[in-house]
């Protein structure tokens, strides 16, 4: 049996997100020109891995990139327990820090990289998301470069997963309500 039998529906294609990564990764790249600066990548495991990869495709700069791994999730609920699990490996002391991430809804994983991340002495923190899910807000906070705005859907695939399953699918969908039962 395929992961694929398991899809309800696929709500972003796979062509869809490589154009709007290299959309995103276009207007970053002015944007940072513009200020002098190319930006320090830093993205959340394991979510966000397949978007970085794309995304700095198009990213026109001399870019780094150092990976955390935060979660607030336990199954399809976020817990709004913000743990981290890795944090960097290098400092971001004066860096111009691009936050990579896969989805924003509760707004609290973002919110507390930021605080560490400025803790942490960085020059300044921007956001990049594939998914920004603003119904599900808790928190105000806005991602300054979002792929693609959706309801409050939970969704899987490329990078997100369920229980850890389903990461593998190359378009973002929506499972079957057996899946979850």
């Amino acid at each position: 049996m395929s992961v694929r039998d398991d899809i309800k529906t696929v709500l972003i294609s796979e062509e869809q997100i490589r154009t709007r990564s290299e959309e995103l990764g276009k207007q970053i790249t002015e944007d940072y020109a513009r200020e002098g600066k190319a930006p320090y990548a830093v993205a959340l495991l394991r979510g966000s891995v397949p978007f970085l990869a794309d995304i700095i495709k198009y990213i026109d700069l001399d870019i780094q990139y150092d990976f955390m791994d935060v979660t607030s999730y336990a199954g399809t609920r976020t817990t709004g327990d913000i743990k981290i699990l890795k944090d960097l490996d290098t400092s971001v002391v004066g860096k111009d820090i691009l936050l990579v991430e896969d989805i924003v809804d509760s707004g609290f994983t973002i919110e507390a990289v930021k605080k560490l991340l400025f803790r942490k002495e960085a020059a300044s923190v921007k956001v990049v998301t594939l998914l920004d899910k603003p119904s599900r807000r808790k928190v105000d906070v806005t991602p300054e470069y979002v792929g693609f705005e959706i309801e409050d859907l939970f969704v899987v695939g490329y990078g997100m997963d369920y229980n850890q399953h389903y990461r593998c699918l190359p378009y973002i969908a929506v499972l079957k309500d057996e899946i979850y039962e």
